[in-house]
């Protein structure tokens, strides 16, 4: 049996891939290569993945019916991590959003229904959380006031998905992912576009005034955090469980900057803006439900994660040259 993958080539779904396979699992990779970011960047992705026999890559869109329905007919599993990403994007594409994220999503909960597939992942986000003034963020806190488009549809989705658990008695695990770094982290995101910014003497953006805090995770912490939530789903079915997966430690935007300039050894010329709409003032996850569940317990300090992560840019910049 195979597990479905979505959003295979992404960031966090090409380091899943090679960590089911690594596991002895068989994956089929769902995945558009939309233009959001350079679509060469998710050939490279995938590149590892590619060369193991257990592996069937699938080109194709979630909305689109027909390539669902297309799908492999030995798939006992759905990992389903394809979404358009970014809060800010999604504030000036909120239909654009709306129809991959919420259609996207009650498509492959019709196909698990529809093949009995018993187990169901949902990739959702700790924006969903918005603006809350209690952190630690608690999986039972009342999150029924996103603050963007791209927080909304992740809400949405976790609304589908116990709908269809409800109706249709697979297991399914919302991940509430708390702003996931390492390498081949996308373009757009904090790290490695200030990491790029750095090395080219340019100028870092800084919006308001570097206090804002988030809780960054490292991806191992991440692939940790989703291999024990499809061990608890399988050996629980017909359950429903939100989990945060974050690292439970906040690290301001200042902090962030400074520790990425560190790492990489430059000065970083920081030019400060106002904040944007859409952005949060902290995430912050209580992790004690998903080391309930499943045991999870993330081990790697930012300074760590941040030095892994600039050995591989560095790597890759230097690939990218020549």
């Amino acid at each position: 049996m195979s597990i479905l993958l979505t959003g295979a080539a992404g960031f966090i779904g090409s380091h899943l891939s090679e960590r089911l396979l690594s596991r002895g699992e068989s994956v089929v990779g769902l995945d558009s290569f939309d233009t959001f970011y350079d679509p060469a960047l998710k050939e490279t992705n995938v590149r590892n993945a590619m060369a193991h026999d257990r592996y069937r890559l699938v080109r194709g869109d979630i909305r689109d019916q027909e390539v669902v329905s297309r799908l492999p007919g030995d798939i006992d599993t759905v990992i389903h991590l394809a979404a358009r990403a970014g809060v800010r994007p999604s504030i000036e594409e909120p239909v654009l959003y709306t129809d991959v994220n919420v259609l996207g999503t009650m498509n492959l909960l019709e196909f698990t229904a529809a093949r009995r597939i018993p187990t169901f992942l949902f990739a959702s986000s700790s924006s969903v959380y918005g603006n809350s003034m209690t952190v630690p963020f608690v999986e039972s806190d009342p999150v029924d006031r996103p603050i963007s488009p791209y927080a909304a549809t992740k809400k949405a989705g976790e609304l589908l998905c116990h709908t269809a658990t409800h109706l249709h008695g697979f297991a399914c695990v919302c991940l509430r992912f708390f702003t996931v770094y390492g390498p081949r982290q996308r373009p757009d995101l904090a790290i490695r576009k200030f990491a790029r910014l750095m090395t080219e003497g340019r100028e870092v953006p800084m919006f308001g005034d570097g206090s804002t805090e988030r809780d960054y995770t490292y991806i191992d912490d991440i692939l940790d955090g989703i291999e024990g939530s499809l061990r608890y789903a399988r050996e629980n079915p017909g359950s429903y469980e939100v989990v945060n997966l974050g690292e439970s430690r906040t690290i301001s935007l200042r902090h962030m900057i400074d520790t990425v300039a560190d790492v990489f050894g430059v000065r970083p010329n920081v030019v400060q803006h106002p904040l944007q709409p859409g952005d949060v003032t902290r995430t912050y996850a209580d992790i004690s439900h998903a080391r309930e569940l499943f045991g999870y317990n993330p081990t790697t300090g930012f300074r760590e994660g941040v030095e892994r992560f600039a050995e591989w840019f560095n790597e890759a910049t230097s690939v990218a040259g020549k």
